[in-house]
């Protein structure tokens, strides 16, 4: 007679420890996958329409692959006398870089500051900053505005960088990483006779490369992206911004979503490049600066 052998209680918890977690591993999987789904699809949506004729577009029921995939889009945008493209990249890259460059200084200066210096108030000086970022930035417009007035800046590339020169999030994040660097280290290039200025310069900014990468690209996309701003300061077509052209083909010459959908990615182009080139650094610099 053959005998029936009954698992033991200790292998069963094992079995159910193993299927919980890959249940839940699954489950993980899954809504990462959905994630990048939710991420990827809408974009992917603006390329293909990007290859679509204007009637294809608009045709019910929609399509999501183009059917005749065509560049005329992208040469009507490249030779359309109306749109001075190169204007444009000059006007937005000049903005960001410079505006980048500014922000990074003042930020990594700042930062510099409340981290490894003592003074009165210090405290009080840098929870008025934190706070400054909880205030929104349509609240600020009429009085930056008044500002660019009052400078003279109205209808120029300048007029976009002042008001930004200043970040309250850079400072926070570059005191948070320069934090973490050793007060011996500062204290013996201050005896090897380095004066404060050169200790920020050739001590401190070389070893915050990776949180200077990270605000770099934020600040760089923010900035490239930006459109209310360079919509209410600048009134000259020729210095108007990327972000601004993509209005032309939705007021101008009608709704034309062909133009609208090769020019965003025209737009966005410059963003991802920038982003493929800084990504180690960025990556490093979040990893760092989220372990404090």
């Amino acid at each position: 007679m053959a005998s029936i052998t009954v698992p033991k209680p200790r292998a069963q918890g094992r079995v159910a420890s193993v299927q919980f977690r890959w249940i839940g591993k699954t489950l993980v999987y899954l809504f990462l996958i959905l994630g990048c789904m939710a991420t990827l699809v809408p974009f992917l949506w603006m390329v293909f329409n990007s290859l679509k004729t204007s009637s294809e577009i608009i045709r019910v029921p929609p399509t999501f692959f183009p059917e005749h995939p065509t560049l005329e889009s992208f040469r009507t945008i490249f030779t359309d006398p109306k749109v001075p493209l190169a204007r444009f990249y000059f006007n937005s890259t000049f903005v960001a870089v410079t505006n980048v460059a500014i922000q990074l200084f003042t930020s990594s200066l700042a930062g510099y500051v409340f981290a490894k210096y003592r003074f009165r108030g210090k405290n009080l000086l840098f929870g008025f900053i934190l706070a400054s970022m909880m205030i929104p930035f349509q609240v600020t417009i009429i009085p930056a505005y008044l500002l660019i007035v009052k400078l003279g800046l109205v209808d120029t590339l300048w007029g976009l960088i002042v008001p930004s020169a200043v970040n309250a999030f850079g400072i926070f994040l570059m005191k948070q990483f320069i934090e973490g660097l050793p007060g011996e280290l500062l204290d013996a290039a201050r005896i090897d006779g380095a004066g404060e200025f050169g200790i920020y310069w050739r001590i401190v900014l070389p070893q915050v490369g990776p949180a200077l990468a990270t605000l770099g690209v934020l600040n760089f996309m923010g900035v490239w992206n930006s459109y209310l701003w360079p919509l209410i300061v600048i009134t000259t077509h020729e210095r108007r911004t990327l972000p601004i052209m993509l209005t032309w083909y939705n007021s101008q010459h009608g709704t034309r979503y062909d133009l609208t959908m090769a020019a965003s990615i025209l737009v966005v182009l410059p963003i991802i490049v920038v982003y493929l080139l800084a990504q180690r650094w960025v990556v490093q610099g979040i990893a760092l600066t989220g372990m404090k």
